[in-house]
C-alpha cells in the first residue's frame, strides 16, 4: 500500500484510511481484505488490500462505515 492518500474520485478531496474489511471475493471465491476510504464528502471507497494498483471501487455499503 501507497503512503499517499488517494483523492476522492467523486470530489477530489484527500480521503483518510479506515482500515480494513474482510470480504469474499466473488472471482476467486478466497476471503481476502479491502482497504476502506473515506473523505469530509461522506463518500466511502474501497479497493482490495492486495491489489494497490487497481482503481477505487465505491462501497456498496458506506452506512455501514461512516
Amino acid at each position: 500500500m501507497t503512503d499517499a492518500a488517494p483523492a476522492c474520485p467523486e470530489c477530489s478531496q484527500p480521503m483518510k484510511f479506515g482500515g480494513f474489511v474482510l470480504v469474499k471475493r466473488e472471482h476467486d471465491g478466497r476471503r481476502t481484505c479491502r482497504a476502506l476510504w473515506g473523505c469530509t464528502g461522506r463518500h466511502v471507497w474501497w479497493r482490495w488490500a492486495d491489489r494497490p494498483e487497481e482503481p477505487l471501487e465505491v462501497c456498496p455499503m458506506p452506512e455501514l462505515f461512516r
